[in-house]
């Protein structure tokens, strides 16, 4: 459990740190920005999925992530290969589930803060997100990694 130590629990840390600098220090109707016209820092509470799909479905969102809980903490604690993908994968996917789950659980819904101005057709702005967003996102990439490692490897002979 080295990599719940190492990487979970730090961007656990960060991830609620984050929210509660933003919940004492930026008011929801004054963004502060930080790089003008590319980067804010604001205060969006989010009651749906990712960039606000299927908002106000808290409840389910908790289920859901009660259920996420459970599958990747077995499969962190299972005795396989361990590839480090798939580990830092399944930490990540870990650090930003319990972070986006504390949120909805003590406030009902996620704080996202994080804004950026991409200057692109279908993302100005892209929608605001957080750390623990930032995790899953991550976790998702590698992942994709792992899985393309993973099926390049020729399967060894029996016999």
């Amino acid at each position: 459990m080295k990599i719940f130590l190492l990487l979970t629990l730090p961007l656990y840390a960060l991830d609620q740190s984050t929210k509660y600098l933003v919940l004492h220090f930026i008011d929801p109707a004054e963004p502060r920005a930080i790089v003008p016209d590319f980067f804010t820092l604001v205060h969006v509470t989010n009651s749906g999925a990712a960039f606000g799909s299927f908002r106000n479905n808290n409840g389910f969102f908790i289920a859901i992530s009660f259920i996420a809980l459970i599958i990747v903490t077995v499969l962190l604690l299972r005795r396989e290969p361990r590839d480090p993908w798939r580990r830092v994968a399944l930490a990540l996917l870990l650090a930003g589930v319990l972070g986006n789950l504390t949120d909805r659980l003590l406030h009902g819904h996620v704080i996202d803060f994080l804004l950026f101005n991409l200057h692109i057709p279908l993302a100005d702005p892209w929608p605001a997100f957080n750390v623990a967003d930032s995790c899953i996102c991550i976790a998702v990439a590698c992942f994709m990694v792992y899985s393309f490692r993973d099926s390049r490897k020729k399967p060894e002979p029996t016999g």
